[in-house]
Order: C-alpha cells, then structure tokens, then sequence
C-alpha cells in the first residue's frame, strides 16, 4: 500500500523543522555497505549528509588465520567500480579478497552422482568471456570497516552513533528525533536500514512479500585441495521427507564459494527444519555432512573439510517494497528489495540504488531539492527493469527447482544443458552478472 500523503502543516501547530540541532542535504539512515556507500557517494558530490549508524559492539579487525566473517558477499563488476569510485577499493587487503575466475552450477540429476558427467553442469569462464574475473567474494565486515575509515575522512558526513527514535515530515522536509533526544532535519531521508526497514515502516510503506520457507546457513571452511579460484553451486532438489508432498516442496540449495587461501565460504539455502538441524551440528559433525552432500561430490571436490566459523542463518524472502520513494524519503537496497540468494546478487542490486540515486541527484534541476517527489520517482523508475528482470531470474530458479516429480526434473536439467552448449547466451548471462 501506499504512504499516506504529507499534509501542509497548519498555521497553529509549529513547523517541525523548529530548533533541530543539525540541518543537511541528506540523512542516511542504515550502517551496512549500502548506507555508508551511499552516505559516501552523495558527500563527494558535495551534499551535506547524515549519517544514523549506531556502531555495533566489538567491531574490530579479523587478522588471524581463521578469524574470517561468515558473511560474505560476491562483488561484481559495476559493485567495484562503485568502490573505486568512492576511492575505497584500493584500501581493502588484498589478502582478503578473493576473485572468482569460474563458475559451476550442477542440477539436482548431477548432484545425485559422485562424479557428475562434465557435460551435466552449467560453466561460466571469465576466460571465455574475455574478462578477468566473474566476481570478488569479500568479508562484509571489511568493506565496512574500510567504508568506515573513509567516511571519517569526509567532511561533507556527520555520522551520528546513535539510533533513530522519531520521523516527523512536513513539506520542507524531515526531522529525524535520536534516541538521546537529538534532532537531524534533512530535505531528503534515505532508509538504508534493511528488510525490517525501520524508516519503511515509520513512512508506512507497504511490502509485497513470499516466504520461501527456507533459512540459508552460512560458515567458513578450511579445505584439502584448492578451489581453483571457483565459485561451485549445487541444486539438491527437495529433501527426501518432501518429495511425495507439492505443497511443502522446496528445493535445496549448496553453494561453495571461494576465500583467499584453501578456505570456502557455504552458503546452504536449506528447508527450515532441515536448516535448524545443520545449525545444531557440531562444528566436524557439519563438516562431515557438508563433504557428503550432492553424493559425496562436494568432498571429492574439495577433500577434507574443518569448519572455521561457527554456523549462522537467516531467512530466505523474496521482498519489495510497494512504493521507493515518498515526499522527502527513498529507499535503497534490502529496505527497498530482498532477493534469494542463489545468484549473490543481493548486495549489487543495492549498490546499483546507490550509483542510480547519485545520478539523479547529481542531474537535479537547480530550481528542485532533494525530497521533491518526482525528483525521487525518476529513481524509483529507473531501478524498475532491473529489479524485475533479477527478481524474476532468482525467484524463477528457485521456483523450478522446488517442482518435484520427475518430469519436473527432467525438464530444468535438459534446460541446464541447453544453456551450458550456448556461447553466446552464456556471455550474456555474465554480462547481466558483470552489471
């Protein structure tokens, strides 16, 4: 449903932009990658921006040989070229990046054989695409940390440490009341603050959203044989307990994704009891049952496996916001959208809020603000085609591979095969990947 409209205040009631202690272009609203990025981007374009951030407790480096965060993302091209731009990628250690030059995804015909037919699976090359990489697999807590440093360098940002308690608007504006009683007034609010997004629901945004009745477990591993610079992905199809039920059926998905070093970073969209199991699991017990999985293919493919994190998960939803902008508020990545998963797209749908946002406040008109709602509208038509076509890519997938019966599986695992022998589709598909 839509926000309510924003009434002009009455002559009577005071203006509620009376007595702030601060007044910006901007106010951010969310620490993540995406709102320290976009606080980031819009300050060297010369706003003035707040940033509303509360710094989590004991967030330090990870220097140790293991001491690796279990979330992790998979940066694609346009997502570097964000960073660099924001002058960010070239301070992240490059110990602690890792490229992925290969991809391979196997059906769930391949991934009941121990040693899958090599015309069974799904490759993806940057060789063959004539890039250098697919992708980079990078600790979320290191681009933090180094967004970090950089926006403290950045005069244009005030970052508050604090959270936001308040939202009042008008039709000048914003004012954002902190939980210490402090008051931030701005043209324009961004909610950069997640799936549970605080500011969405304050502006009374509505949500279109599907369970998708899975939790996605995520740990690091140490491993016997190399990666070979690989992300790999398994469809496993339904879990056995599923199989005669359609309704409950829900594919299961394994993907091993590269770390710098003989480490892997798994991320198991797995049905939610299914997934409490895994999380219950000692740490060699889950690495025994990970090596077992896809017939025994996932140890022969990477030999012994230590678990170096302890598990964690989250849910899986697939999640959009009914509305992106309102009079003086927009929102960006998961406070706008939630995707599954299974391509790593998640996090490079946000950051493409990001450079779209930066570009329509950097084509504004002299004579419009920051909160005006068209102004805010070319941003939520422009990031439309690209939201839907993602949407429609992961949500589908997911979709056929929760189809059980045979018939179902002979028909995605034919298609796996037909876009495995296409050259020219397969570099379109890593095209739309690259950004």
């Amino acid at each position: 449903m839509s926000g309510p409209a924003v009434p002009a205040p009455s002559a009577a009631a005071p203006s509620m932009s009376s007595n702030p202690s601060s007044r910006f272009q901007i106010a951010v609203v969310g620490g993540g990658i995406v709102g320290k990025a976009c606080a980031l981007l819009l300050a060297q374009q010369g706003m003035q921006v707040a940033l509303v951030a509360p710094r989590p407790a004991g967030d330090t480096a990870r220097t140790g040989d293991d001491d690796w965060d279990s979330r992790i993302y998979a940066f694609s091209a346009s997502s570097q070229a964000l960073l660099e731009r924001l002058r960010v990628w070239e301070a992240l250690d490059p110990a602690r990046v890792q490229p992925v030059r290969d991809m391979r995804i196997y059906g769930d015909e391949s991934a009941c054989e121990s040693d899958p037919s090599p015309h069974g699976d799904l490759h993806f090359s940057a060789y063959a695409a004539a890039v250098p990489q697919l992708a980079w697999i990078i600790e979320s807590g290191h681009v933090e940390r180094v967004l970090d440093t950089a926006l403290r360098f950045q005069h244009q940002v005030k970052r508050f440490d604090d959270t936001a308690g308040q939202l009042e608007r008008d039709i000048d504006g914003v004012t954002l009341t902190l939980a210490s009683g402090e008051r931030v007034r701005a043209n324009c609010l961004v909610g950069a603050d997640g799936a549970r997004s605080w500011v969405r629901q304050q502006c009374h945004i509505g949500t279109t959203q599907r369970r998708y009745r899975q939790l996605g477990v995520v740990a690091n591993f140490r491993c016997e044989l190399p990666h070979q610079e690989t992300a790999w992905q398994w469809f496993l199809g339904c879990p056995e307990k599923l199989m005669a039920d359609e309704e409950s059926a829900n594919g299961e998905i394994l993907a091993m994704l590269p770390l710098p070093g003989n480490r892997l970073s798994m991320v198991w969209s797995a049905e939610e009891a299914h997934a409490r199991d895994l999380l219950a699991l000692s740490p060699e017990a889950l690495a025994a049952t990970v090596a077992q999985v896809a017939s025994g293919a996932v140890g022969a493919r990477f030999g012994a496996l230590r678990c170096i994190t302890p598990a964690q998960v989250f849910p899986l939803v697939l999640q959009r916001a009914d509305h992106f902008a309102q009079p003086h508020v927009v929102l960006v990545g998961d406070a706008a959208h939630v995707v599954h998963p299974l391509a790593g797209q998640g996090m490079n749908l946000g950051l493409r809020d990001v450079v779209e946002l930066g570009r329509v406040m950097a084509d504004k008109e002299s004579f419009r603000h920051e909160g005006d709602l068209r102004l805010l509208r070319r941003y939520e038509r422009a990031r439309a085609t690209d939201l839907l076509s993602l949407t429609a890519a992961t949500d589908g997938l997911h979709r056929l591979f929760s189809l059980p019966g045979t018939p179902a599986r002979v028909v995605r695992n034919l298609g796996i095969r037909a876009v495995g022998s296409q050259g020219l589709l397969k570099r379109f598909l890593i095209g739309r990947a690259l950004g």
